[in-house]
């Protein structure tokens, strides 16, 4: 019987998309002032679509050949469900989606909010914010509006009248949705992130290093492509990512819930898989009341401008903390006390990532001044210092995720370390606590592309002086909550990959059934396949640290994260180095360029930014998608947890360490560039000019796509378990 409370989250998902429209729709009312500025952001818009254009098509076509890939296995090999292939499609698809909406609102809002700088930082501010809100508010609305389609339709093919496993086939399947947004993800974030650095090293080291002129100069060749970078990787790029985060953790623990109550069945079980469902929706409505929250007065630093966006996300997260505790209880689930503590704990988890991220990587704190202080010496201390930074910086978030993933554990098991099934349950309830209030948290991470490029159009318009001040202010706010996004992100990551490997071995029993099984050996006891524990299915499988397979699979896991990374920083920069050629090719050609009188081939730019990132993205995007798929057809089931395990530890520390870094090396060029250090066109400038060059990749593009790379290891894993098991079968 599907509970009324259920339909909080359609409710919710229909609000989201409602205030989306609005916030759209008001910002679409304000003007782009001069001709100048709207020219400048036409081609920015034209430069963006063009691209995303191109990348659906590569995307297309490998969705294409994955979707013949599970047809195969489910109609002919009847190895896997036949949802699968749909499933995964509409993933994909609502993915995409979101990042195309939040896109299209980024290219409008920059010159607004340009413009609305010149009256007003407060006016600036609000518009920037709120265009920004536009990607949180589409990507939970269309998140929430996919799950609970895709649950109705499975309930009403498999209803719970049929049995407790009627709910872990209809949570294993809804999986593999996630597959879809996951896949279209990490395409979005590896081709828009090879793009935008690209074109932003181009820029910066012609530009600003070797011709001296300032960011976004209209001089520059490079910088309309620089500004088309900001919206299809930030923006695009990042609304894909925390659309599959999103989703993610909520089908994972929905799977655990449905796992972990089988026993139960009936009403409890029903109740157990719907609660992250319906917290994800309570959290969205939440989020809009936090939104309405933001503002700040004329003059404010960068501690003010801070808080003023913290104020909305600490009210949403006080709100979601009181709701979460009157629903569970509603719900009645099971130690419903202990439960609500993971969630809590998973939410202090992400504001302490956060706060701790915000310390390591904004100029108002100690760790990024000091990085800018080590350019008297030149730009290898600079980068020497950044690289330092980021390393430290992953104490606290690894520490805070250990600490939450203990605790959750323990809140959720009644401190009963041997009820497992409970225990991750817990985990993943504190992922979807981490993300509740995704829909303000992703807000004032879209927000910062926006003033980035406000900024730019501000310089390239040649607007007054206290123009590009006050948006200077509002783009390095955007560098910090950005910085703060990703790590978001990456802390849910985790304990949403540690709640995905518990459903990879519930598939791996849905498999076991699936082609006949029916019992396994435990230790030299037979164990009827539907009655398996986890650690039965461990036990068998040899799943344990001594076991060669499973340290080869962690190896291979842990080698996964730094060849993606390797790769995806290779391919910016040879992409660079094109986009430099070309930059330095025009200024020699065309000297009147620095006179003024003669016009810079932005479109050029464009289109060798575009044709890198779609070369480039193909095979970093493509190994996380085989290696998995191989790994389980040569090592079996324990080497595939041991892929997971080893992709997990690598991935979730390599993430923070090169999101921070290059977060502090972006945030201390624009210390310097505030006039501390000898400001602008000093040495020193030049110095952190290189630091943040190096730091482009680190933050835009291998850094966020490694937290997708975890969970699309693990979301294959998940889909090919049948195939894992019957190829091992002969």
């Amino acid at each position: 019987m599907l509970t009324p409370w259920f339909w909080i989250a359609p409710i919710g998902s229909v609000l989201a998309l409602i205030v989306a429209f609005l916030f759209y729709k008001d910002m679409m009312r304000q003007s782009e002032g001069t001709p100048k500025m709207a020219s400048i952001a036409l081609a920015v818009r034209k430069g963006a679509m063009a691209y995303l254009k191109q990348q659906y098509k590569v995307v297309l076509i490998v969705f294409l050949c994955l979707t013949v890939l599970f047809a195969v296995m489910a109609y002919v090999l009847k190895v896997q469900n036949g949802w699968v292939p749909f499933a995964f499609i509409t993933g994909g698809f609502f993915s995409g989606l979101a990042g195309f909406f939040g896109m299209k609102t980024a290219t409008q809002a920059s010159a607004r909010t340009a413009n609305a700088a010149r009256h007003s930082l407060n006016k600036g501010l609000t518009l920037a914010f709120r265009s920004g809100a536009v990607m949180g508010l589409v990507v939970v609305g269309l998140a929430l509006l996919d799950i609970s389609a895709w649950f109705l339709i499975l309930n009403h093919f498999y209803p719970a009248s049929g049995g407790s496993s009627s709910l872990i086939i209809i949570t294993t399947t809804m999986l593999t949705f996630g597959m879809g947004a996951s896949t279209q993800a990490l395409f979005a974030r590896v081709g828009g992130g090879i793009f935008t650095k690209a074109a932003d090293v181009g820029a910066d080291l012609v530009g600003k290093v070797e011709a001296g002129i300032p960011e976004d100069d209209p001089r520059n060749p490079a910088t309309i492509a620089d500004n088309v970078g900001d919206n299809v990787g930030d923006v695009a790029g990042m609304g894909a990512d925390l659309y599959e985060s999103y989703c993610g953790a909520i089908l994972a623990t929905a799977a655990l819930g449905a796992t972990a109550f089988s026993a139960a069945g009936g009403t409890v079980q029903m109740n157990s898989v719907i609660a992250p469902i319906v917290i994800a929706g309570i959290g969205t409505m939440l989020s809009v009341i936090g939104m309405l929250l933001v503002r700040t007065r004329e003059g404010a630093d960068q501690k003010q401008l801070l808080a003023a966006l913290g104020r909305g996300v600490n009210a949403s997260s006080i709100l979601i903390v009181a709701a979460s505790a009157v629903v569970l209880n509603l719900l009645g689930i099971p130690n419903a006390w202990g439960v609500w503590g993971s969630l809590v704990t998973g939410l202090i988890v992400g504001i302490v990532i956060g706060k701790s991220t915000e310390y390591y990587t904004s100029h108002a704190y100690k760790p990024t001044q000091a990085i800018a202080a080590q350019a008297r010496t030149g730009a290898a201390t600079v980068i020497i210092s950044g690289i330092g930074t980021g390393m430290i910086s992953t104490a606290v978030p690894v520490l805070m995720v250990s600490i939450g993933t203990v605790m959750s554990f323990l809140f959720a098991s009644g401190f009963q370390f041997d009820n497992l099934s409970m225990g991750l349950y817990g985990i993943g309830i504190a992922a979807v606590g981490m993300l509740s209030t995704l829909g303000i948290t992703l807000a004032t991470d879209a927000y910062g592309p926006i003033a980035d490029n406000a900024g730019g159009n501000a310089e390239m318009a040649g607007l007054e002086k206290e123009v590009r001040e006050r948006t200077d202010a509002l783009d390095a706010l955007g560098n910090t909550t950005a910085a703060t996004g990703k790590g978001f992100a990456i802390g849910s990551a985790a304990l949403t990959a540690l709640a995905l490997l518990a459903s990879y071995l519930e598939e791996i029993k849905v498999g076991l059934v699936r082609v006949g099984v029916e019992a396994i050996d435990v230790g030299g006891h037979s164990v009827e396949v539907a009655t398996a524990t986890l650690v039965d299915l461990m036990t068998h499988y040899h799943i344990h640290l001594m076991n060669p397979i499973v340290l080869i699979g962690a190896f291979i896991g842990s080698m996964m994260a730094f060849l993606f990374c390797g790769l995806t920083m290779q391919a910016v920069g040879r992409a660079a180095g094109s986009m430099v050629d070309e930059v330095r090719r025009q200024f020699a050609e065309k000297p009147g360029i620095m006179e003024g009188t003669d016009e810079p081939d932005y479109t050029r730019c464009v289109a060798i930014s575009t044709r890198g990132a779609q070369r480039e993205m193909v095979l970093p995007a493509s190994l996380a998608i085989v290696v998995p798929i191989l790994t389980g057809l040569i090592l079996g089931v324990g080497g595939v947890m041991g892929l997971l395990f080893g992709g997990l530890a690598a991935g979730f520390v390599l993430a923070i360490f090169m999101a921070n870094s290059g977060g502090a090396w972006d945030n201390a060029k624009k210390y310097v560039e505030e006039g501390n250090l000898g400001g602008k066109g000093s040495e020193a400038h030049k110095a952190t000019i290189i630091g943040d060059t190096v730091g482009d990749p680190f933050k835009d593009t291998s850094g966020p796509s490694l937290n997708i790379l975890i969970k699309l290891m693990s979301m294959v894993s998940i889909v090919m378990a049948g195939l894992t098991v019957s190829f091992h079968m002969l």
